[in-house]
């Protein structure tokens, strides 16, 4: 873990570890072997702050314009780690999912999508990639959902129970200019600023997908970050109607207003992509994962 966070409710630094050596990990190995072995947290862990930061688009004094993150335990945050090293031995999460996996990078889907894009160009044929945007995705994960997936992923009962302990009786706050709220009960979706949640939710994503995945072979994601493409615009429109039933039936909600639709080598009279009756915004650009994408190569 990187130093100079901000510290959780236990006011413990992660320099307080690094510092201490191998005296640190004699005690968190006792440790976190305790957890292990009882499958009960310390209560201390249970609590944290809850920041809201401003994405820096829309209207400032709208809520919905803001991200929660939350302030933890560090050390929570470390058995965290050791628990995701656990789930990564036994979890196998599909080609297509770029984000949070080993030697895959932005960079990696990025470059992919761009020659995808390119060889359509050089070979004069149609294109059709739509970006579907998840509301509140994080938060929207169903508690018995993300349990079904681990035990579907193989994980075994034990660490199901781990897990299921770790997200019971939690409790935040939110911090703000003045002060902050009082204490309340979080009863849904995943920790923010948790470091084991990015490897939960490419779980959960992973088995919710599996059998739309089939049907729609060519479908990228980074997290969250879902790129549907198809060389007809009826087949991506299909394949778009069955991601969102496949999403929305689990808890899941895509974003009709954010979800986007790029035509390379567009036609006159290529009509627009809908989702459920409601026309899909046609752009000519898109920012995807920080990199501009474009319809049409620029000379």
């Amino acid at each position: 873990m990187k130093s100079g966070k901000a510290v959780g409710p236990d006011d413990i630094p992660v320099e307080v570890w690094k510092c201490l050596g191998e005296a640190a990990v004699e005690f968190l190995t006792r440790l976190f072997n305790m957890v292990l072995e009882s499958e009960k947290m310390p209560e201390e862990w249970r609590r944290s702050e809850l920041v809201p930061i401003f994405k820096i688009k829309g209207d400032v004094q709208s809520c919905s314009n803001y991200r929660g993150i939350k302030l933890m335990s560090h050390t929570m945050k470390l058995w965290e780690r050791v628990v995701e090293a656990r789930l990564r031995k036994v979890v196998e999460i599909c080609e297509q999912q770029y984000g949070f996996m080993p030697r895959k990078s932005t960079t990696d889907a990025i470059f992919a999508l761009r020659i995808l894009m390119e060889n359509y160009r050089d070979g004069q044929r149609e294109l059709h990639c739509v970006f579907v945007d998840l509301e509140k995705a994080y938060d929207r994960v169903p508690r018995e959902e993300l349990w079904y997936c681990m035990r579907k992923s193989g994980v075994a009962e034990k660490y199901v129970r781990v897990l299921q302990d770790m997200y019971e009786k939690s409790w935040t706050v939110v911090r703000y200019a003045v002060g902050q709220t009082e204490e309340f009960k979080v009863e849904v979706g995943l920790h923010q600023g948790s470091a084991l949640s990015p490897f939960l939710f490419a779980m959960v994503m992973d088995q919710l997908s599996e059998e739309v995945r089939q049907e729609s072979p060519c479908t990228m994601m980074f997290a969250d970050d879902i790129v549907i493409c198809s060389e007809s615009r009826e087949q991506v429109e299909e394949n778009l109607e069955r991601w969102r039933f496949a999403l929305e039936r689990r808890g899941m909600k895509v974003s009709r207003s954010k979800t986007e639709y790029i035509f390379v080598n567009e036609r006159e009279g290529s009509g627009t992509v809908r989702l459920q009756g409601e026309e899909v915004k046609k752009v000519q650009e898109f920012k995807y994962l920080g990199s501009t994408v474009e319809s049409e190569e620029k000379r």
